[in-house]
């Protein structure tokens, strides 16, 4: 009699933990398609933190590899009920499509969009002593040297199809000028080849540029959003020299196709909110990243009117991955 209460008392106690557990709210995972770490996967787990009052634990899984196609792929061939989600960014959704000979998902039919979640401009920097030698200080300026010296010009980026060259190139063609490109293994290899001074200009993500700026090493020039930057007030637009320049790096959720509409506006809310929160806008504005919290409709005509943009842009510079 004794063991069989023992028993009994055993199978009451496991069946007390599980309980919980059988109702408990099911944990979404988010996945970043890029390491841990950066800017991406950083507002992230920021957002993640900042929804778990409305939609209960929010998991972020790195997987990163081909230029984000991995993680993104991960998603697209998700479950669509709302458990898995993903960020989409420049490269996975704009970029990739037109660089990649073969992509594993259709980034204009595989998704449904969440959110936007972040802008952050690129900035158009040289060398400082190498900006002081030549005489350089403003955009015109670098133009008009350029066109007086063609080829004596060249610029860095992270390697071919990076946004640092596409964005090189946007600025080449419509300035009407000629700068050599010189392809770098990822973008601090190419940060650091500026700051020796074997290259003489390069358009960096601005939260990667900021400390070299501020310390005097860089020279900002422009910054390549359509209107100044909060972030440097003081340094124009490329817009102001060449008429309707622009190229942001941004990032957003998407969810699987087929999500249904009321799980969409369901994350759609939850993350909007956090978003718009001040706590949000303070720590973004660290990782010089500012919040632009949207509809599902206006992110899905965003992503869209991006892949337009970049079709031409990147057949422009050559750039293809087999």
């Amino acid at each position: 009699m004794q063991r069989r209460n023992i028993l009994l008392s055993a199978l009451l106690a496991a069946s007390a933990l599980a309980a919980p557990a059988a109702f408990a709210e099911p944990v979404i995972r988010l996945v970043v398609p890029y390491a841990p770490g950066g800017p991406l996967d950083v507002t992230s787990r920021i957002l993640a933190e900042r929804v778990r009052d409305q939609l209960g634990t929010v998991v972020i899984d790195n997987k990163a590899g081909a230029g984000g196609n991995i993680g993104a792929d991960i998603v697209a061939k998700a479950a669509p009920d709302g458990l898995t989600i993903g960020l989409s960014a420049t490269a996975t959704h704009a970029v990739n499509p037109w660089l990649y000979t073969k992509m594993p998902f259709n980034a204009a039919t595989d998704f449904s969009a969440i959110t936007q979640m972040v802008r952050v401009p690129n900035v158009l920097v040289m060398n400082t002593e190498r900006a002081k030698a030549l005489h350089i200080s403003n955009v015109q300026e670098l133009i008009a040297y350029a066109k007086k010296n063609p080829g004596k010009l060249n610029f860095g980026s992270g390697g071919n199809g990076s946004s640092g060259h596409l964005a090189g190139e946007m600025m080449k063609r419509q300035a009407g000028i000629f700068a050599v490109h010189v392809p770098y293994r990822g973008a601090n290899p190419a940060q650091l080849a500026l700051l020796s001074g074997e290259v003489d200009f390069n358009i960096d993500n601005l939260a990667a540029a900021s400390a070299n700026i501020h310390s005097g090493k860089l020279t900002a020039l422009a910054v390549t959003s359509l209107h100044a930057s909060p972030m440097l007030p003081n340094v124009p637009p490329l817009a102001d020299t060449l008429k309707g320049f622009e190229i942001d790096t941004w990032w957003g959720l998407v969810a699987p196709a087929n999500t249904p509409p009321d799980v969409i506006n369901r994350l759609n809310k939850a993350f909007t909110d956090a978003l718009k929160d001040p706590t949000t806008k303070t720590r973004f504005a660290s990782l010089m990243a500012e919040p632009v919290p949207t509809t599902p409709a206006e992110f899905d005509k965003f992503m869209a009117s991006e892949r337009n943009k970049y079709e031409s842009v990147v057949k422009l510079s050559g750039a293809k991955v087999d």
